[in-house]
């Protein structure tokens, strides 16, 4: 999937190749500050968001879903809902469905 966003012109910064080492809640604030779009396979980050109640930019998280999958479902996401990406949203993405829950206190649609 990093390569595939490259490709089509995004900044892309993988955990592994910035710092392994890393903690979730590092990740999170490093995405933030950087406006960047977490994406990711661990349900932990809606624990951080939820439950902790961490401020968050948009996390993207795909679920027991194959690279080539993923790859597709990016590009439906990229095309369908750039606006929920740029609020801030979770999402959640399976093979059958997206679930998306806006960041609060932002508003769905225009005026």
């Amino acid at each position: 999937m990093q390569a595939m966003l490259v490709a089509q012109g995004h900044d892309v910064l993988s955990a592994l190749e910035g710092n392994p080492q890393a903690t979730d809640e590092e990740l999170l604030i490093l995405a933030l500050e950087e406006q960047r779009i977490l994406i990711t396979e661990d349900k932990d980050f809606g624990e951080l968001v939820f439950v902790r109640r961490l401020p968050h930019p948009c996390i993207i998280r795909f679920v027991e879903m194959r690279v080539r999958e993923k790859v597709v479902a990016m590009e439906e996401l990229i095309e369908q809902h750039a606006d929920e990406m740029s609020g801030g949203a979770l999402i959640v993405v399976t093979r059958n469905r997206v679930r998306i829950r806006p960041r609060k206190g932002v508003e769905r649609g225009g005026a």
